[in-house]
């Protein structure tokens, strides 16, 4: 559910900038993915190709993400 959550943070965002609203703040969009939305996340930036001129976010996201997808491999091995 978080990851189906960041990425609809992660569009909703892009669409809030592309209408000049008031935008999301980066810290939200981090704090998602360090719980366990970055997978969500990295599939929204593709796909709106939102925050992929941010360093941070291009570099960051997705190693976030393969450590999530890490993680979930071995806790799904384990149970």
């Amino acid at each position: 559910m978080i990851n189906f959550f960041a990425y609809v943070v992660m569009a909703g965002d892009k669409r809030k900038a592309r209408q000049n609203k008031y935008r999301t703040s980066e810290h939200t969009l981090w704090l998602l993915a360090l719980l366990g939305g970055a997978p969500g996340s990295f599939v929204a930036m593709q796909t709106y190709r939102h925050k992929t001129k941010h360093t941070s976010f291009k570099y960051g996201i997705p190693v976030l993400a393969v450590i999530d997808l890490v993680i979930l491999g071995i806790i799904g091995g384990v149970m």
